[in-house]
């Protein structure tokens, strides 16, 4: 399913006030290029895509008793839309809310 390549929307207070620029910010799996997040966010939410900015931050120490490990990898993208569209956005249970049934939308994974 597509919509599970799309983690979770990012709301911060930084990312919160990105709203007002049309861009809106998700953690999404690290594998996808931007021409693939272009297609996934244009298709599952019915908008016109502007740009795609992506970056992977740096993982973070996680320890638990004497063992110590690291935080899975994960790549943040900046969405920019079109001026007058919107992606619906859940702020209270911070879950993105899909336009489109997720069984018809596909990406390749080969381009």
């Amino acid at each position: 399913m597509m919509i599970d390549l799309v983690k979770y929307p990012v709301l911060t207070e930084k990312a919160v006030s990105l709203f007002k620029n049309n861009q809106y910010t998700f953690d999404v799996e690290p594998k996808l290029n931007k021409i693939q997040i272009r297609k996934l966010i244009e298709d599952l939410f019915q908008v016109k895509v502007i740009a795609v900015n992506t970056h992977r931050p740096p993982r973070k120490k996680k320890r638990l008793g004497i063992s110590q490990g690291y935080r899975t990898r994960y790549k943040r993208v900046i969405i920019t839309v079109k001026a007058g569209e919107s992606i619906p956005v859940d702020l209270d249970r911070k879950a993105i809310i899909p336009v489109k049934p997720e069984e018809s939308i596909s990406v390749d994974s080969d381009n």
